[in-house]
């Protein structure tokens, strides 16, 4: 510290109360945290951005105690840490929940530090990367502050922030009401298996409302929110989830004025994999690999997977074609044969929308049976889930490319690109493999019941369901369709990397004249 003729005691007192900030929880409390292996707030801080660029904010929110002279005598530090940093040299908002302090309570927290950040992000359009890992709110709040209030979180910038800048939400431990939502309300959401826990209200709060005794992880951990999605990705370690951080900003604008940030590589963009011809079986009832189909089309390493097991009929990743980011959504014939579920309409609309605001082209790799049925998927509501999703795409405006591998059926098969889009002027930008098929409804199926007492009347049942269906599946010819234009083309599939890297040039060029945010926000 510099000396100062006239402010040296108040100097030193600055050292002093940043001393007390550095020394957080304690070191009793710092050395139990460690016992268990996790990280302090600072050291997650350290962890994820980029050395030696984190500037501190609001190091001195706390509570103060003072002697009877009105001098100081100690502070307990606010529960969070909180400040400016580079991931990957672009500036970046951080705030780490300091468990270490009361256990991250509401009780010791100082609020207007942790809506700062968030404000600090959404007024100069920055990332934000929340590390949550508090244990909530308590009662005893409302004897420091002798009153009640209506709750709210009003106050929060909410969907206006996720409109604006990229928003990561971390569940460092157990994240209980506000602590749940700060993690989850963001546009990638992460949790460490068997460590952290979301829920509205934790264990003693579902058995005081419902008489369940229940413990956290099976209240809101891991194997619960990988099916719930409430939370995108998980980790096994806290060095894992903030690689998956650092991964999924990578491929986003600092905000929604900026383009998507392109990268050099040396995947060439003529590269064709032989292979690909081969990809889809001849045999109807047999699956084939999608995430396979999608490392050999996006650029090598590129393509990053994001709710893997919600909604998993539907996969959707970030990938990169010739170093531009795109967003890719594929079926998966491994569950429910593809069809477009409740979960999968809910994970599609989320991805849509999320591509959309930060202007990256969308590719669907199309194998699409239908939107589920059955009495179960009636129950749930999947069709106005199915609607929602065609909401999204149809109110989106980047750049499709659509290319039906397999199957395209039905309302869900309707939804392979935009139709009319925002402005009425939406290009089907739409191609083909040779073993795409589509319809209102699957060959197999429609011949079953449109031909249902010939069939059955036949002296070979079998033999003549099989030959009326061999004769619509003649119709049904992708070729068909393209003479009549269709679809744009039917093309070899080793020749569909090549051709999505020419599309992805023409999709960049475009986006970055429709730069800004979007009429709607996220939703």
């Amino acid at each position: 510290m510099n000396a100062s003729k006239e402010w040296g005691q108040e100097l030193a007192e600055l050292e002093v109360r940043r001393g007390f900030a550095a020394q957080m929880g304690g070191s009793d409390a710092i050395a139990k945290w460690q016992a268990v292996g996790r990280l302090n707030a600072r050291e997650r801080v350290d962890a994820l951005v980029d050395a030696g660029s984190f500037r501190e904010m609001g190091a001195l929110a706390g509570k103060g105690r003072y002697h009877a002279d009105g001098t100081l005598d100690a502070v307990t530090p606010s529960t969070q840490v909180m400040g400016l940093a580079e991931i990957d040299r672009r500036s970046v908002v951080v705030i780490s929940d300091d468990f270490t302090i009361r256990g991250g309570s509401s009780e010791a927290a100082v609020a207007e530090k942790w809506v700062y950040a968030d404000r600090y992000a959404y007024e100069y359009r920055k990332p934000i990367v929340r590390m949550v890992d508090t244990a909530g709110g308590s009662v005893k709040l409302l004897k420091q502050t002798g009153h009640t209030k209506i709750p709210g979180y009003a106050f929060l910038p909410g969907a206006q922030l996720l409109g604006r800048s990229p928003v990561v939400g971390i569940a460092m431990g157990a994240c209980a009401g506000l602590g749940a939502i700060r993690s989850a309300q963001a546009h990638f959401s992460i949790m460490l298996k068997g460590k952290s826990q979301v829920f509205a209200g934790g264990p003693p709060v579902v058995k005081q409302a419902l008489g369940h005794d229940i413990d956290k992880e099976s209240l809101g951990g891991y194997e619960v929110h990988r099916v719930s999605g409430v939370v995108h990705n998980a980790a096994d370690t806290e060095a894992e989830a903030f690689a998956l951080a650092r991964r999924f900003l990578s491929y986003l604008p600092a905000n929604v004025w900026e383009a998507p940030p392109r990268t050099p590589g040396d995947d060439p963009a003529e590269r064709a994999d032989a292979w690909l011809n081969d990809a889809i079986p001849r045999d109807r009832r047999k699956i084939f690999a999608p995430r396979k189909i999608v490392a050999a089309l996006f650029d090598r390493e590129s393509a990053f997977e994001m709710q893997p097991h919600f909604g998993a009929s539907l996969l959707t990743f970030f990938a990169r074609l010739n170093g531009i980011a795109v967003g890719v959504m594929i079926n998966n014939p491994v569950v429910m044969g593809g069809a477009l579920t409740r979960a999968a309409s809910l994970k599609m609309e989320r991805f849509v929308d999320l591509c959309d605001t930060f202007h990256l082209p969308i590719v669907n790799l199309v194998d699409q049976p239908g939107t589920m049925t059955g009495l179960e998927a009636e129950r749930d509501g999947t069709m106005y889930a199915t609607l929602r999703a065609g909401a999204a795409i149809e109110q989106s405006s980047v750049p499709w490319c659509a290319i039906v591998l397999r199957r395209c059926f039905g309302l869900a098969g309707a939804m392979l690109s935009p139709k009319f889009g925002p402005s009425g002027t939406a290009l089907p930008h739409r191609f083909a493999w040779p073993s795409a098929r589509w319809g209102s409804i699957p060959i197999e199926g429609g011949v079953a019941a449109a031909y249902r007492r010939e069939i059955e009347a036949s002296p070979d049942p079998i033999a003549t369901r099989s030959g009326l269906e061999d004769e619509y599946h003649q119709l049904s010819s992708p070729f068909r369709t393209a003479e009549r234009f269709g679809i744009v083309d039917v093309i070899e599939p080793a020749s569909t990397r090549p051709l999505l890297c020419r599309w992805a040039e023409d999709a960049r060029a475009l986006t970055l004249h429709a730069l800004g945010p979007r009429p709607r926000t996220m939703r």
